[in-house]
């Protein structure tokens, strides 16, 4: 694939999305009166019904995205679902106050004592831990399987009791894409459900039409776009998954601020245009960090020596702007900490998807218990935001041309 073939394929998903994302999770039959742009945000607790009939009427409508009372949803929050439903191909969303909450929440509900899950060896690390506290404490029996296992391998670790195969394409900080067609095949044929954190390929992985039952994002990153927010969704494509699903949100209590669902709505009619531009720079970057001689890889999706880059190829419609750098064996992580210290457009700090470019020393915050995948050197995780892309590398090559090695 030419440069200028792969520059299209990281941002041409956004072109097709950005009617869409102008357009849905909100009215479309203005009042006389008119009404602004933006859905107001509605603040509450107590929702209140003319009759005790009217009040009873409302069973079932907890499933429906319908106000009922304010732990389980308001206006704004089932406009966002609607738009995110929309977005991932699925039939229903529910929103919960963090990404990690998206993780953990539908483990909890489909998943109870004596049953068993597999979880990637490159999974976010609040969600291993997740696995190996809570629940562990619960009951449940986690394996953890290499991001590239072949179907034969994954099979072989399959139990009676398996009720879940997690998947996370990219990986946290080493960036595999995951096989996730072969995933769902082997989950269903075990009688097992498919989840997927699906938070770097929002927009541009359809989680559905690839096999996934239960698709998470966090929409602290993309979606909301601003560091302002912290929220997270989980969407299915089944009548049965929502409403487990649903009931789990309800009896645990979660919900979203409406303020928090308002901003990222707002967030959502931008982020094609936004992504479409930092994905480009993004692998802009990227290929230029492969030419400099401090460099041993780059673990970019986009990138042919990016492990599972045949499958980002296959199934995805674009890029984001994340990716991770691993340097040569000689530098150490000493002097990759002073490099990233001496950065100036690149803020040091955790999470990423705002408009601002991010830079985060991982090596040690890798762990590995199947023995593949882990790095061998000092490595850093870039995103990359809506500066200057010039800028950008002229802050790097400074920071670069001082490590020896």
């Amino acid at each position: 694939m030419s440069m200028s073939d792969l520059e299209q394929q990281v941002s041409a998903g956004w072109s097709r999305m950005a009617s869409m994302l102008v357009r849905e999770g909100r009215s479309h039959e203005l009042p006389e009166t008119g009404e602004f742009v933006n859905a107001p945000v509605s603040r509450g607790s107590t929702v209140l019904f003319p009759t005790l009939e009217a009040m009873n009427r409302t069973d079932g409508r907890s499933h429906a995205h319908k106000a009922v009372y304010g732990a389980m949803g308001s206006p704004i929050q089932h406009q966002l679902e609607e738009m995110l439903s929309l977005i991932e191909g699925g039939t229903h969303t529910q929103v919960v106050n963090s990404g990690l909450a998206a993780c953990t929440m539908p483990l909890l509900a489909f998943l109870g004592c004596g049953d068993h899950l597999l979880l990637p060896d490159s999974v976010y690390g609040p969600t291993r831990r997740f696995a190996e506290t809570m629940l562990q404490r619960l009951g449940v029996v986690t394996t953890y399987y290499p991001p590239m296992a072949s179907r034969a391998e994954i099979k072989a670790l399959i139990r009676p009791e398996t009720k879940v195969l997690f998947a996370e394409s990219p990986g946290s900080h080493t960036f595999e894409v995951q096989d996730v067609p072969m995933l769902a095949e082997v989950a269903h044929e075990a009688g097992a459900l498919l989840m997927l954190d699906n938070t770097w390929g929002i927009g541009v992985f359809q989680p559905f039409l690839h096999g996934v039952d239960v698709s998470v994002q966090a929409l602290t990153k993309y979606p909301a776009g601003h560091s302002d927010v912290i929220m997270g969704s989980v969407t299915v494509n089944d009548e049965a998954h929502w409403k487990t699903l649903r009931d789990a949100a309800i009896q645990i209590g979660q919900c979203a601020g409406p303020d928090d669902c308002w901003l990222t709505l707002r967030g959502l009619r931008t982020m094609g245009v936004r992504l479409a531009h930092q994905a480009r720079s993004a692998l802009d970057i990227a290929q230029w960090l492969k030419t400099r001689p401090e460099v041993a890889r780059v673990l970019h999706p986009a990138l042919e020596d990016c492990p599972g880059h045949e499958f980002w190829k296959r199934d995805f419609t674009g890029a984001c702007g994340l990716f991770g750098v691993e340097l040569q064996p000689g530098i150490s992580v000493e002097a990759t900490e002073r490099m990233i210290d001496g950065l100036s457009l690149f803020g040091i700090g955790a999470s990423w998807g705002g408009y601002e470019s991010l830079v985060l020393p991982t090596t040690g915050h890798i762990r590995r218990v199947t023995g593949e995948g882990g790095p061998t050197s000092a490595t850093f995780r870039l995103h990359i935001g809506l500066e200057d892309v010039e800028d950008l590398k002229t802050d790097l090559a400074r920071g670069l041309d001082g490590l020896q090695f």
